[in-house]
């Protein structure tokens, strides 16, 4: 696992998650400050991170 930090897109608050280097994904995860739901969009080249989104979903 891969822990990577970056800001959310609503609170703009700091956070962490633990991405699993096996296979890209695109997901829904509420922020662990907020609570509000974030779509991430992960892919790795060689189990290392290539590209990371966070995107806000609308309120």
């Amino acid at each position: 696992m891969i822990e990577h930090f970056f800001a959310c897109p609503h609170c703009w608050q700091e956070i962490s998650m633990l991405l699993d280097p096996a296979y890209s994904q695109t997901y829904v995860e509420d922020c662990e400050v907020c609570c509000n739901p974030i779509e991430l969009m992960v892919s790795f080249e060689d189990g290392e991170l290539a590209s990371f989104q966070a995107k806000e979903i609308g309120q």
